[in-house]
């Protein structure tokens, strides 16, 4: 019955502007504020030495059309083209992710109720299907299920997108889905905007699986940039330099045909086809969302 209920409420959801909806949304997020919530208790989740804590995982080769040549993954904890590695960046070691393969590190452990800070940079390289495209990596939180199930390469998860030009966007993975308010922009793009109309992002759905960003912070190639993560509960707010891009709703997951919730998991950075850096990945409790981003 319960799961009932909650499709009818989501199909009454998503039919009515964001507008109406959001400052009932607000009044819950934000009862009880007084203090901004952080614990200020950071985990470092890369310890700036190796890759504690993390496992890595390889999808099947891909050839430059983007096609699997043999089909097999080269696997768990096995790099023999050095995918993932340690390296000096501005006088720091960090993660370098080479992009020749895809495929993805992901925390061993999961985590749900969190902000989590990371830096990023571009590389040069490009390889296969992405070469002389857009850089792409991306941060999937909530990643659950087997190795591999989004394109060989990644779990089930929601995808806060790191792409050139494209940071903050959504994609949901292998089954992840969202709410998300929208404004329509041409036939096929739906950008996030606060007051606009509540939509469903899900793989196969009306609105398909991706949402754009509702606004730019990313620094030229070659600076850092960080990125801030804030999960509470089933909501997620996408955050680039300190700008909001995007605020989710109800994350779930579609299981055997129905949505159940997707708010705990492990924390995945993808291998996409080109080459980038990492630093001062780290994490500490949350119990609520600071309210100023939320309104943004």
């Amino acid at each position: 019955m319960a799961d009932i209920y909650y499709i009818g409420y989501i199909n009454r959801l998503i039919m009515k502007p964001a507008k109406l909806i959001l400052p009932l949304m607000l009044c819950a997020v934000a009862f009880g504020f007084k203090n901004p919530p952080r614990s200020d208790k950071w985990e470092q989740l890369f310890n700036g030495k190796d890759l504690s804590g993390w496992d890595t995982y390889i999808g099947p080769d891909l050839d430059d059309k983007g096609k699997p040549i043999t089909g097999v993954p080269i696997g768990l904890n096995t790099d023999p083209r050095l995918v993932f590695t340690i390296v000096k960046q501005d006088g720091d070691k960090v993660i370098r992710i080479s992009g020749q393969n895809w495929g993805a590190i992901s925390t061993k452990k999961e985590y749900a109720n969190y902000h989590l800070q990371l830096q990023f940079k571009w590389g040069a390289l490009t390889w296969g299907q992405k070469k002389g495209q857009k850089m792409d990596s991306g941060l999937l939180y909530h990643s659950v299920g087997k190795y591999g199930a989004d394109y060989g390469a990644w779990m089930r998860s929601q995808e806060f997108q790191i792409e050139q030009g494209n940071s903050g966007d959504y994609w949901g993975v292998a089954g992840g889905m969202a709410d998300i308010p929208v404004i329509r922009r041409y036939e096929k793009d739906y950008i996030y905007n606060v007051g606009g109309m509540m939509n469903t992002f899900a793989e196969g759905g009306k609105a398909g699986r991706h949402c754009i960003k509702g606004s730019d912070a990313e620094n030229p190639k070659g600076e850092w940039n960080t990125l801030d993560l804030y999960c509470n509960g089933d909501t997620s707010i996408h955050v680039i330099n300190d700008k909001v891009m995007m605020v989710l709703y109800h994350s779930r997951q579609m299981e055997n045909g129905q949505p159940q919730p997707l708010t705990k998991g492990k924390i995945q950075i993808q291998s996409e086809g080109a080459e980038v850096f990492y630093k001062e990945i780290m994490i500490q409790p949350i119990t609520q969302l600071p309210v100023e981003l939320v309104k943004q």
